[in-house]
């Protein structure tokens, strides 16, 4: 199920389902429901860009969060 307001992850096979970005953050919604935030605070700009690129890309988002932004993450929502 997509949350209202998000974009659907169109990645084959991926643990993310949708994303939400913002002009600081992106949430990121994975396929279990759990719905986490990543911040230019909390993760930084570089990696925050790269996953808004990844996300837009629907390829890699997923694997670029378990490998580099894990714990990252701001906040659950």
């Amino acid at each position: 199920m997509i949350p209202r307001g998000f974009t659907a992850y169109l990645g084959a096979g991926s643990g993310v389902a949708a994303y939400r970005i913002g002009a600081s953050h992106i949430d990121v919604a994975f396929v279990g429901g759990d719905i986490y935030r990543y911040t230019v605070l909390s993760a930084g700009q570089p990696n925050l860009d790269e996953m808004a690129r990844r996300a837009r890309g629907n390829r890699g988002l997923a694997t670029f969060i378990s490998r580099v932004a894990h714990d990252l993450y701001e906040r659950k929502l």
